[in-house]
């Protein structure tokens, strides 16, 4: 049985009768089409596994949009068996620029996080405390016990819970309450034939801090930037959002926003090989533990960790 036949259906309500190319996934169980045929182009998300996904993707589209940011132009949608079709961006990521054409684009992304920033988030659900608390403790379920094989002693579990507290205490100093997209990275910005940044995969927003998505930027777990570069461009988000506070206290905000959210992906990584059997994730482990690696050690409330973790690995 054609196990695209509901899709092709679906579609056939738009007068198009075309074939469907598979295109590589992401992380998600979504799977993503080509529409090959000269009278029709464009995107479909397959999203039927999880239908209720599509409301979410949908909704956060017209936010960004009303907020002066592109995102694919969503072209038909059902919310009941999880389908859309959106306009075909073609196949330029920002990841391809930067490796092809050097880095003068991040301060376009950057200036796009101000202005995703400034999206609606009336009923998103929040990035608090019990959250970044829960995303740092898949690093100890899924990378530390599971991926690495680790026995934690009480000692151990102690100094992680301790660690991650303090990390979670310091994310909650900077401002909060914005759009968060959760994944700003080089593989989910595209560019348009106008040469515009469309930014993509944003339906799982959230309301939280103001560094998030600057963090998985530049400090993307595909990408590592130089150093100066990387400080370079935050404080040039910080100048141009507004934010007035000093350049050390900025880069402490983005330093533990990085090792909350690195500390995430170490699990998150390790779990899409080990549940998921996508273990080419593995692969992008090293840079990830290096970003934790290189902020802890900067930090009092940090260092202990460090060292322990670095010993351990």
């Amino acid at each position: 049985m054609n196990e695209n036949k509901a899709l092709e259906s679906w579609l056939e309500r738009y007068g198009i009768d075309a074939e469907l190319k598979p295109l590589a996934g992401d992380a998600s169980l979504r799977k993503y089409y080509r529409i090959e045929d000269p009278l029709h182009s464009g995107i479909v998300m397959d999203a039927s596994v999880q239908p209720e996904l599509v409301k979410p993707f949908v909704d956060i589209a017209h936010r960004l949009f009303e907020a002066g940011v592109r995102t694919p132009k969503i072209n038909a949608f059902d919310l009941k068996q999880g389908f859309v079709f959106m306009e075909d961006l073609g196949s330029r990521h920002f990841y391809d620029a930067i490796q092809t054409e050097g880095t003068h684009y991040y301060p376009k992304a950057i200036e796009t996080i101000v202005r995703m920033q400034q999206a609606d988030t009336s009923g998103l659900p929040l990035y608090d405390r019990e959250f970044l608390l829960f995303e740092m403790g898949l690093m100890k379920e899924w990378y530390l016990q599971r991926h690495l094989g680790m026995t934690l002693s009480k000692d151990d579990k102690v100094l992680i819970e301790t660690t991650l507290e303090s990390i979670a205490d310091v994310v909650l100093e900077q401002p909060q309450g914005l759009f968060v997209h959760r994944d700003y990275h080089s593989r989910n910005l595209m560019f348009d034939c106008k040469d515009d940044i469309v930014v993509i995969d944003f339906q799982d927003a959230r309301v939280g801090a103001l560094t998030y998505d600057l963090v998985s930027l530049l400090k993307d777990a595909y990408v590592q930037l130089p150093q100066e570069e990387v400080v370079h461009l935050a404080l040039y988000f910080r100048d141009i959002s507004g934010v007035d506070v000093d350049d050390a206290t900025f880069m402490k905000w983005f330093d533990f926003m990085s090792l909350q959210r690195h500390i995430k992906i170490l699990g998150i990584f390790a779990r899409l090989a080990l549940r998921d059997g996508k273990t080419g994730y593995l692969n992008d482990i090293p840079l990830t533990l290096k970003y934790v690696l290189e902020s802890a050690k900067k930090y009092e409330e940090t260092q202990i960790f460090a060292k322990w973790l670095e010993d351990s690995v």
